[in-house]
C-alpha cells in the first residue's frame, strides 16, 4: 500500500510539472491587456483636463508616465512567444491529468514487480563473492538450502566443503540430503561412508561400513568403498581379508591410479610387501621375467631414481616415490635416509617443503 501511495505522489508531481507552464503562460497572456488599460487612462486624463479637474502641467506629466508604461507593455507583449490557443491548452491539460497516469500504469504493470518484498541492505551485502572467506560462502549456501531444502545439487556441492572444514556431522547430513534429493549412486554412498568414518575419528563404524557395502554393490570397482572396506577389516583384526581386498584393488588398478600409494601403504601396515608401481611398458617387459630378474629390474629403477634426485632434488613427487619404494622393499633405513636428503634438498623452498612433509605423513615415517 505504501508503494502505491508513493507512486501516486510521483504522478501528481509529474502532472503538476506539465500543468504549471500551461497555467503560467495563460496568466502572462492575460497580462497583455495592460496596454488597453493605459490607453483608457490617457483618454481619462484628456477628459479631466477638458473639465478643468487638473492643470495642463499635471496632465502633461501624467501623459508622459502613462506613455512610458504603455510603450513598456507594448514591448513586453511583442517579445512574448506565440501562445497556444485555449483549445490546445485544454487538450494538453487533459492529457497530463489522465494520459500520464494511464501510461505509467500500462508500462509498470507488465514490467514492474509491485508485489516483490523489500530486500534489506544487510542482505544485499551478502551476495556471493569468490574473494570472501570460505566460511562466508558456506553460510550463503546453507541459507539458500534452508529455503530450498530439495536442491540436490546444492547439497552435493556443500557436503565435501563441510567435510573439508571438519564439520563432519553436517557433512553426513548433507550427503544424506544429496542422496535423497539428488539421486543415489556409488560415489555418494562412499562419500557418505567416508564422512561417517571421519565423524567417528577414523573408525569405520557399522553404519559407515553399511554405506561402503551399498556403494560396492552398485559399483564393484569403486576405489573409495573398497579401500574403506579393507580398512574396516583391518580394524576388526581381519588383516588377511584386508590384504585380499587391497591386493585385488592394485591388481585391477592402472599404474597411474592416484590412490595406489595409499593402498600400498595400507598393505605395508598389514605386513604385505608390494613392488612399486611400474608403467605399462615396463610391466610388459617384466611379464616373462623370473622373480630374481624382476627384483633386479625394480632395484635398478629405484637406484636410477635415487641418482637422479641427487642431481636434481626439486622433484618432490620423485622423493616421495623413492621413500615409498624403500619402504615397500623393507629397507626402512634407506627410507629414512631418503627422507632426510629430501628435506635438505627442498629446504630453501617453503612450498615444496610443505608438500614434502604432507606426503611423508602418509608413509608411516616419523614427521
Amino acid at each position: 500500500m505504501n508503494l502505491w501511495f508513493v507512486f501516486a505522489l510521483m504522478t501528481v508531481a509529474a502532472v503538476f510539472a506539465v500543468l504549471w507552464p500551461l497555467g503560467r503562460r495563460s496568466a502572462l497572456q492575460s497580462g497583455g491587456s495592460e496596454a488597453s488599460v493605459y490607453r483608457d487612462q490617457l483618454a481619462e486624463i484628456d477628459r479631466d483636463l477638458a473639465g478643468g479637474l487638473i492643470g495642463a502641467t499635471e496632465a502633461e506629466a501624467a501623459r508622459v508616465e502613462i506613455g512610458r508604461r504603455l510603450l513598456a507593455a507594448a514591448d513586453q507583449q511583442r517579445d512574448m512567444p506565440a501562445q497556444p490557443s485555449p483549445g490546445l491548452r485544454r487538450v494538453a491539460s487533459i492529457v497530463a491529468l489522465v494520459g500520464l497516469p494511464l501510461a505509467a500504469v500500462a508500462i509498470y504493470l507488465p514490467l514492474g514487480s509491485p508485489g516483490l518484498a523489500d530486500f534489506p541492505l544487510a542482505a544485499r551485502s551478502r551476495t556471493a563473492d569468490a574473494t570472501q572467506p570460505l566460511d562466508n560462502l558456506v553460510a550463503q549456501v546453507e541459507a539458500h538450502l534452508e529455503k530450498n531444502p530439495t536442491d540436490g545439487r546444492g547439497w552435493t556441492v556443500l557436503a565435501p566443503v563441510l567435510a573439508r572444514l571438519g564439520r563432519y556431522d553436517d557433512a553426513v547430513r548433507a550427503w544424506r540430503n544429496a542422496i535423497t534429493y539428488g539421486g543415489d549412486s556409488s560415489e555418494r554412498r562412499a562419500d557418505l561412508g567416508e564422512a561417517l568414518t571421519a565423524a567417528a575419528g577414523g573408525v569405520v563404524t557399522t553404519e559407515a561400513k553399511a554405506e561402503f557395502e551399498r556403494a560396492a554393490a552398485m559399483n564393484a570397482d569403486d576405489a573409495k568403498a573398497n579401500y574403506f572396506l579393507g580398512l574396516a577389516a583391518e580394524q576388526d583384526g581381519r588383516t588377511d581379508d584386508a590384504a585380499s581386498i587391497w591386493k585385488t584393488m592394485l591388481a585391477k588398478a592402472p599404474a597411474d591410479a592416484p590412490w595406489r600409494p595409499l593402498v600400498q601403504d595400507a598393505l605395508s601396515r598389514v605386513g604385505v610387501t608390494v613392488a612399486p608401481a611400474l608403467s605399462n611398458e615396463t610391466m610388459a617387459a617384466a611379464k616373462d621375467m623370473n622373480e630374481t630378474d624382476r627384483n633386479a629390474m625394480i632395484r635398478g629403477m629405484v637406484d636410477r631414481l635415487a641418482t637422479r634426485l641427487k642431481q636434481n632434488g626439486d622433484d618432490v613427487e620423485g622423493w616421495l616415490r623413492l621413500v615409498r619404494a624403500y619402504m615397500v622393499m623393507g629397507e626402512r633405513d634407506k627410507a629414512l635416509g631418503a627422507q632426510s636428503d629430501a628435506r635438505q634438498a627442498v629446504a630453501n623452498n617453503a612450498e615444496r617443503l610443505k608438500q614434502l612433509n604432507e606426503g611423508l605423513k602418509n608413509l608411516g615415517l616419523d614427521g
